[in-house]
């Protein structure tokens, strides 16, 4: 229990320091010491105005989505028992995008409506894959595999739309590799209640999630409703996948590689793994996006190619040890 503790503590600093540095770091550097006087009310340099209207509400919407696809990943794979489970992997990112995507190239100014419209493409993929998942039960192997067809069918659409419509497509290119170009203060409005909302009920679902891992006999068998839990549990991380998605794009391997190395570290207990993760998301997408930032300056990279570079290698080290 305090080895726990103590690793939440050090993932809570890691966390703080990535959120740190990257309000500190870019083509303008700001010293920790004028960072702390901006937050403690200085206004009126231009400091505070990158501080206040670029670094800050990119750095906290970098933390959000990382807490979501987190969450999401952690939860999907307690409830397929499989540590490659990811909602980009699976296809729930990929309906999230297409929804958001439709949104973005036939409704361009009903920008309120890609949450709602990605939750609900989001819970259609889902839905599709347990259909196609499902025969005298459900096992992980085939919702798997089910996803990534579903994923890859998806991903088709998301391409045909963006042919088809070429002369919309420029807003939607950085939101298809996962981007946190020009995020501000309205986006962070928009994420935070889906945060706060699905993240507590993820955290207020952490004892069925570890009933979850006992398998289906031994979790009915101390009166868990299996299928029913996993369908509202489902439906949480979609709606976190979905929110995350809407927001900065199709940003892939963060559920992932995020759960699973909190796992490794702090064992499989749900009430601690999630807190974890989410910790841990926060410092991988922040990192990330400073490492975008600054690699190739002034040119920035989107932040999903990075995580595709550190995702894809640990995604092949999984799938060895799977198999």
């Amino acid at each position: 229990m305090k080895k726990r503790i103590a690793l939440l503590v050090l993932f809570a600093a890691l966390a703080a320091f990535a959120m740190l540095l990257s309000t500190a770091k870019g083509s303008v550097d700001i010293p920790l010491g004028e960072i702390l006087n901006i937050l403690g009310g200085t206004r009126d340099t231009a400091h505070a105005q990158i501080l206040w209207n670029i670094r800050l509400p990119r750095t906290i919407v970098a933390a959000l989505v990382g807490i979501n696809l987190a969450l999401s990943g952690a939860i999907l794979q307690a409830i397929l028992r499989n540590p490659l489970a990811d909602p980009h992997i699976i296809g729930i990112s990929s309906g999230a995008g297409l929804a958001g995507i439709f949104i973005m190239l036939m409704l361009p100014g009903a920008a309120w409506a890609i949450t709602p419209a990605a939750f609900g493409g989001a819970m259609l993929a889902a839905l599709l894959i347990y259909i196609l998942a499902w025969r005298d039960g459900i096992r992980p192997t085939r919702i798997i595999l089910a996803g990534v067809a579903v994923s890859a069918f998806l991903g088709a659409g998301i391409s045909a739309m963006m042919i088809l419509y070429s002369d919309r497509v420029h807003s939607a290119l950085m939101w298809m590799v996962g981007g946190l170009s020009a995020r501000s203060w309205p986006h962070v409005e928009m994420l935070f209640p889906y945060t706060i909302a699905a993240g507590l009920c993820a955290l207020a679902a952490a004892q069925r999630l570890n009933i979850l891992q006992l398998g289906d006999d031994m979790a009915r068998g101390i009166g868990l409703a299996v299928e029913r839990t996993r369908i509202l549990l489902t439906a949480v991380a979609a709606l976190l996948a979905a929110s995350a998605v809407s927001v900065v794009g199709l940003l892939g391997f963060v559920g992932l590689i995020v759960p699973h190395a909190a796992r490794l570290m702090i064992g499989s207990d749900y009430r601690f793994l999630l807190p974890a993760a989410a910790l841990l998301g926060i410092a991988v997408v922040t990192l990330s996006d400073t490492a975008a930032r600054l690699l190739f300056a002034p040119l920035e990279l989107p932040v999903g190619i990075i995580m595709a570079v550190v995702g894809a290698p640990f995604f092949l080290y999984l799938l060895r040890r799977q198999l």
